[in-house]
């Protein structure tokens, strides 16, 4: 198999964490399983990802002091391996795993996704575990000195030893036969530790010893441009910031890490701005809330995403959404992009505003054909983006050959003779346009 087959478009969908943190259970993935197969399923959203620790038990107890318990029980089996606690998800009892829920997602037309954390469970080494496949013990494997400094749950591994490359085997083999068509990998990419290089190599391998088609996506970020090669290789979604949450200053910063990245977006290949903070976030953190976004922000947020072909995955409670917020999200002419577009490219930004443009799918080279063009106003008041196609500095030659030819906004739907008519409206504050040119 080639991984590179995997997520030829950017992955859309449902993570549990900006809502429920480590405290979700089966009857919340089912709700929002069921809302996304009604709603939002024919959009391209399709993955139902369970976060951070799906296997503790009494995740969330200790809230006031601890996000993570540390050194608390958490289910397992004989080989080392975590399983959903039976507390919080009933029908992963008896060694059933996440099959039949799974399956209940898979039957909805939608996949399946979890969160796990890179190495081998602390409690297995202490308690000298067996590892599938190998003569090894965990605590043979494990590395004390190797920790994760905001996760106690594990150790790293040993990659010179063959038990470590054997647990990892174990762990996808597992998550094959429960039906996971998505793994998010913490404690891995920014490479805090030093064999996370290694063991990303080491997953990218279980996955196909595993014989399923399994997305990898590596957190947390921000991941290192020096590095980019190596995820391009061997995942299929890397973060390129720390955990994203609904600040303008943090939005803002997406334009510089977007600009970074821009070169290394592909079939198979997504540099990950994170979750999208929309709609009701932050339950079990105590301070459950609406979207601190102006819907401005959030328009400027789904463009970004949507120009740059980041992976989208939602973070809020699905049932929750109003109609203005899903309707950000069934806009079929935006979310056409992540599939039908590329070659995106930020062609100019300063304090005050960017302009970022890439070709529709339809494109060919003598620019004859569609082209999208992205305009973003920083500032504190209404104003035009403007481009100056005889300033050196932004000069790009799609754009100004783009100039004079008919334009759609598609948040609006509003048509324009040219694109400069179009360039000359007023965008809101911290907001932004989406132009589909020469339709």
């Amino acid at each position: 198999m080639d991984k590179n087959l995997f997520a030829i478009t950017p992955p859309m969908g449902w993570n549990s964490y900006d809502y429920y943190d480590t405290t979700v259970d089966e009857k919340a993935v089912k709700a929002n399983a069921d809302y996304m197969a009604k709603h939002l399923r024919q959009y391209g959203w399709e993955y139902i990802v369970i976060d951070i620790e799906w296997y503790a038990h009494d995740a969330g107890s200790q809230r006031s002091k601890y996000q993570y318990i540390p050194f608390w029980e958490a289910e397992m089996d004989e080989y080392s391996r975590l399983l959903p606690d039976p507390v919080r998800f009933p029908s992963s009892a008896n060694g059933a795993g996440f099959k039949p829920l799974a399956d209940y997602i898979h039957d909805k037309g939608l996949k399946f996704g979890i969160h796990i954390m890179r190495g081998i469970p602390r409690q297995a080494a202490a308690r000298h575990t067996k590892i599938l496949g190998s003569d090894m013990l965990a605590c043979d494997i494990a590395d004390p000195s190797n920790v994760c400094f905001w996760n106690p749950d594990m150790y790293g591994l040993r990659p010179e030893l063959e038990g470590s490359q054997a647990y990892y085997d174990s762990i996808m083999k597992l998550y094959a036969e429960w039906g996971v068509d998505f793994i998010k990998c913490d404690d891995i990419c920014r490479m805090d530790a030093y064999t996370a290089k290694k063991e990303i190599i080491m997953l990218q391998k279980a996955i196909i010893n595993s014989k399923r088609e399994i997305v990898l996506s590596l957190s947390p970020g921000p991941a290192r441009i020096e590095e980019a090669w190596h995820y391009e290789k061997y995942a299929n979604m890397w973060r390129i910031t720390d955990d994203f949450w609904d600040k303008w200053e943090l939005l803002l910063n997406m334009f510089e890490r977007c600009e970074l990245w821009q070169n290394h977006v592909g079939p198979g290949c997504w540099p990950d701005c994170d979750m999208l903070p929309l709609g009701q976030i932050g339950a079990a953190f105590g301070h459950e809330h609406p979207t601190n976004l102006t819907y401005p922000e959030q328009i400027t947020m789904m463009t970004l995403w949507s120009v740059f072909r980041s992976p989208m995955m939602l973070g809020c409670e699905l049932t929750k959404l109003d109609e203005k917020t899903l309707k950000l999200l069934t806009n079929a002419d935006v979310m056409d992009l992540l599939p039908n577009s590329f070659g995106a490219e930020q062609v100019m930004r300063s304090s005050s505003q960017a302009i970022w443009r890439s070709f529709s799918v339809d494109s060919t080279e003598d620019l004859s054909t569609a082209a999208y063009v992205a305009v973003f106003n920083f500032r504190e008041n209404a104003a035009p983006v403007k481009y100056d196609p005889e300033d050196i500095t932004c000069r790009d030659a799609v754009l100004t050959a783009t100039l004079d030819r008919p334009c759609r906004e598609l948040w609006t739907g509003r048509t324009y003779p040219s694109l400069s008519l179009a360039l000359a409206e007023a965008v809101e504050p911290h907001g932004a346009a989406l132009f589909k040119c020469g339709d």
